[in-house]
This record gives C-alpha cells, sequence and structure tokens, in this order.
C-alpha cells in the first residue's frame, strides 16, 4: 500500500519539479526525461541482472514497445506542456477520465462487456466533456491527448510480454537516438539550457531520469502486491493532487461551467469505482472492467 501511494503522490507532485526546469521548453525538458530516464533503468537493469532480457525479446514485442515508446513521449511531452504553460487542471482532468476511457477502449478493441452502471458512467463522462468544451468554446485537447494516449498505451502494456522493468527501459532506449540528438543539437546551437543556467539547472535535468523511473518501479512492486482495484483507487491521489497544485498553488482559472464537469468526472468516477468494487466482491456480473489497465505506471 505505501509503495502505490508512494508512486501516485510523486506523480501528483511532479508539476513542482517540471516547473523548477524552466526556462527549458517542453520538448527539451522532454528530451532531458528520456535521456536520463534510459541511462537510470540501464543501471536498473544492470543492477537487477535483467540486461540478458533485452535479448530474449522478440521482434513482434519490439515493435509493441516501440509503438509504445510513441505514445508515451507524446503522453510525457503533453503531460510537461501542460504544466509549463499553466494547465495543471487540465492534466489532472486528462487523468481523472483516463480509467473510463481505459473501460471505453477495452470494449471497442477486446470486446469486453460492461454493465449498466458502467455504461451511465461513461454517459455521464461524454456529458461532462461536452459542458466543459461549451465553458471554453473549444474541447479539452490537453486532457483528451493525455487520456487517449494513455489508454492505448495501456492497451499495448496489456499484450506486451515483458518484466515491466525491461519493457520501459526498451521504450525509453528506442526514442533515445531522437532524445539524444535533440539535446546535442539545441547545445551545439547554443539553444540548450543544460550548461548555460549553472549547476543546479543542470543537476534537476538529470534528475529527470530518476524523477521519471523511481516511481515506476514503486508502481511495479505495489503492482506485485496489491489487486487492481487497491492500485484503482490509489489511482485518484495523482490527479487529485494535480488538481490541488493547479487550483490552490497555481491559481488556474475554475469556472462554474469547469466545476460542474469536473463534479460529473467525478460521479462518473465514483459509479465506475462502486462497479469494481461490486465485481471484486461478485456482486456483479463478470465482465465488468478492471479500473486501470496492467502495468498502467507512467505520468
Amino acid at each position: 500500500m505505501l509503495y502505490g501511494a508512494g508512486a501516485y503522490i510523486w506523480w501528483g507532485l511532479c508539476p513542482g519539479f517540471f516547473l523548477l526546469l524552466m526556462p527549458a521548453g517542453a520538448v527539451e525538458i522532454l528530451a532531458h526525461r528520456i535521456v536520463w530516464s534510459a541511462v537510470f533503468l540501464l543501471l536498473v537493469l544492470a543492477v537487477a541482472r535483467r540486461l540478458g532480457d533485452l535479448r530474449r525479446l522478440t521482434l513482434r514485442t519490439w515493435l509493441q514497445l516501440a509503438a509504445a515508446a510513441a505514445l508515451i513521449s507524446i503522453n510525457w511531452g503533453t503531460y510537461i506542456f501542460a504544466v509549463t504553460t499553466g494547465h495543471v487542471v487540465d492534466a489532472a482532468l486528462g487523468y481523472f477520465i483516463n480509467p473510463l476511457v481505459s473501460v471505453a477502449l477495452g470494449v471497442l478493441v477486446f470486446r469486453e462487456r460492461i454493465n449498466r452502471w458502467q455504461a451511465v458512467a461513461l454517459v455521464i463522462a461524454v456529458v461532462a466533456a461536452a459542458i466543459l468544451t461549451a465553458e471554453v468554446g473549444e474541447p479539452p485537447y490537453i486532457a483528451l491527448v493525455l487520456a487517449l494516449s494513455f489508454g492505448v498505451y495501456g492497451l499495448i502494456k496489456k499484450v506486451v510480454q515483458a518484466d515491466p522493468r525491461v519493457s520501459v527501459a526498451v521504450e525509453t532506449l528506442l526514442a533515445l537516438p531522437l532524445a539524444a540528438g535533440y539535446v546535442i543539437t539545441l547545445e551545439v546551437l547554443g539553444r540548450g539550457h543544460f550548461l548555460d543556467q549553472g549547476p543546479w539547472h543542470t543537476t534537476l535535468l538529470l534528475l529527470a531520469g530518476p524523477v521519471t523511473a523511481v516511481p515506476l518501479l514503486l508502481f511495479a512492486t505495489a503492482a506485485q502486491r496489491l489487486p487492481l482495484v487497491t492500485l484503482g483507487l490509489l489511482f485518484y491521489l495523482n490527479p487529485g493532487l494535480q488538481m490541488a497544485w493547479g487550483v490552490f498553488i497555481g491559481h488556474e482559472p475554475m469556472p462554474v461551467g469547469r466545476w460542474i464537469g469536473f463534479a460529473l468526472i467525478w460521479v462518473a468516477l465514483v459509479i465506475m469505482t462502486v462497479a469494481a468494487l461490486r465485481k471484486k466482491t461478485g456482486k456483479s456480473s463478470p465482465q465488468t472492467v478492471d479500473l486501470i489497465g496492467p502495468e498502467s505506471s507512467s505520468r
């Protein structure tokens, strides 16, 4: 329980860390995050004596992880953009609706059946999205990109046959050439922020690797010991803390329409959670869907 709570609280407080990396832009921060995550995770695999697993991965697994790498890069980049441009509440919305998106994708892709309460929850989520769209005059793009990219990422990880540490390391390694190339190009052109902002800023960019990887390892440890329903309940610590950060520290606007949209999302999540708990206790149909997908572990 402590490992799981630690992972989600860590992710929920990440806005404070990424703001420290400015004036580097979102793409530069993303590139450093990938580079130093790859280095850190390679060290983890070496210590765990799992480097040999890389040679045993099939071509199919490598292709699946390449798709996962693209999706998680989009997710990470969008999240960093949201934090550094004052849209933390939008990011929180994305992670609030992520379990609902996961259920919808389960129905569409895996033809999983849902009970009537889960269907009601999905309808409420659609109504909430419509209200939020009407409030700001356009769809909540940041929230939708975060939820969809992570939802599809979860679908891919559902079928990947690899140790979680190995799969996440491979994802960062596949993205490493582009990320490292971008960082080097910026430094050569004199547009980078790795060395010209002082040793403290350089250290913070290096720490982007452990800051990304440590909660993944905490989550992987918790996932081995806790049922998915419990992890699903702990999951809400993450967007809850993000929303609190955006409202109380970032002072982002929260008009009435936005509160109504969030309230409907929370109602949908309560319904979904109760349905999942009833499934766990054997009181509902056998084809309900878990709150979060396997290895839903990247923020």
